[in-house]
């Protein structure tokens, strides 16, 4: 149970408010295809993603090609093409945009914090939640580093004013763990995403669920 009532609830993106990942998978297959490189299945790309795109191409290359100037041109041609496709395959899981419908009806604050790059991040939330008013929405940026970093949270909290012990940070991954409990927020990982329950066991996630409607039942009790 928190000492405080709940007055914001920050969002990993990708495998936790949408599954991207047949998208994410679709353009990089493309991608590599065009350098007459080996492609890889969805299940492959569950793993590589959640560290940034150029984590997502370095993992996808072979690794005799992992030199900083390929990495750097392939990211440039994933960044187009998927900027160009990236709501084909694309939907919301279960129950969100009830679940964010419902917090903001509460007054609760909400919150994006992806380690996708910034454009991919507004456009898609924009494109499958325009009814919400996020208060900040936030991709990879320049000079900010990647989650698990917490700087994109202790923005977050600076520009809310909010105090961390009433704060839930939402994700699928142990990334998301991680960059919540370097922030001293409490992690709440689901289960729908791209990684398994027992990362985010052995991340230290405080609670883990199932279902989006358990995010509102957590919320409920601390009203």
């Amino acid at each position: 149970m928190m000492e405080h009532k709940i007055e914001l609830v920050i969002f990993d993106l990708d495998g936790t408010l949408l599954n991207t990942i047949g998208d994410l998978a679709e353009s990089c297959n493309v991608v590599l295809g065009r350098r007459g490189l080996p492609q890889h299945t969805y299940e492959e790309y569950c793993h590589f993603v959640g560290n940034g795109i150029l984590r997502l191409v370095e993992r996808a290359l072979p690794e005799a090609l992992r030199t900083p100037e390929t990495v750097a041109a392939v990211r440039q041609d994933f960044v187009e093409y998927y900027t160009a496709h990236i709501d084909c395959h694309t939907q919301p899981y279960a129950g969100i945009p009830e679940l964010l419908q419902t917090l903001a009806g509460r007054g609760i604050r909400l919150a994006v914090a992806s380690n996708k790059f910034q454009a991919g991040t507004e456009k898609l939330v924009r494109r499958f939640f325009p009814q919400i008013d996020f208060a900040a929405l936030f991709g990879q940026r320049p000079d900010v580093p990647l989650k698990p970093d917490p700087a994109v949270v202790e923005e977050i909290l600076r520009m809310t004013g909010i105090d961390r012990k009433a704060v839930l940070y939402v994700g699928d991954s142990g990334v998301d763990m991680q960059t919540a409990a370097a922030a001293g927020v409490h992690s709440v990982g689901v289960t729908w995403g791209f990684r398994p329950r027992a990362e985010l066991e052995a991340n230290g996630a405080w609670r883990i669920v199932d279902r989006a409607e358990e995010i509102v039942a957590m919320v409920q009790l601390q009203q």
